[in-house]
């Protein structure tokens, strides 16, 4: 199964790298497409090098979508590509899974309607769902979580919903997560 998580310059790390590397040890394939198409800098100065080109992302090709946080959330949030992107996923039901500033992305998409999310909570607004104060959220597709500090259970909520229960279990008893 695939996952293809979306960097842009300014990109939270612990939210991209530590959910990245939660989904890699699940088993899950994982691709990073730089959103600008060339090598991404996060918010503390990690570059990420030869990633993929976010102009050659086949929706078709993945099972869920990931959008960290930080202030690269802005790019994500302002391009056109990515918009349809998100469309293409909402649409056909696909796993779309943001944290922290990202979750509301999906709320001024309309994505958060009749939900139960999560996101930083002083971004948070009306989004027409209920707001939740937890670390992360699955409400059918979509899966938000709060914050940097909630990014290991953002990542286990994301293989939960992807491979299920007995194998998210698997790998929070191989870190010794608890």
């Amino acid at each position: 199964m695939k996952v293809c998580l979306l960097l842009a310059d300014g990109f939270e790390e612990i939210e991209a790298l530590g959910t990245y590397a939660i989904l890699k040890r699940s088993g899950l394939d994982v691709d990073l497409f730089a959103v600008s198409d060339q090598d991404t800098t996060g918010r503390f100065g990690v570059t990420c090098t030869r990633l993929k080109p976010f102009t050659q992302l086949e929706p078709s090709a993945y099972a869920a979508l990931v959008l960290p946080g930080g202030p690269g959330y802005q790019v994500l949030k302002t391009n056109a590509h990515v918009a349809q992107l998100l469309e293409t996923f909402n649409k056909e039901g696909k796993v779309i899974a943001a944290i922290c500033a990202s979750p509301t992305i999906l709320g001024e998409k309309g994505f958060l309607k009749g939900k139960r999310y999560t996101c930083f909570t002083a971004m948070n607004k009306d989004f027409g769902g209920t707001f939740t104060d937890g670390y992360a959220q699955t409400d059918g597709s979509i899966i938000t979580g709060q914050s940097a500090a909630a990014t290991i259970d953002f990542a286990f909520a994301i293989v939960e919903k992807l491979l299920g229960k007995a194998k998210a279990d698997e790998v929070k008893k191989s870190i010794y997560y608890k």
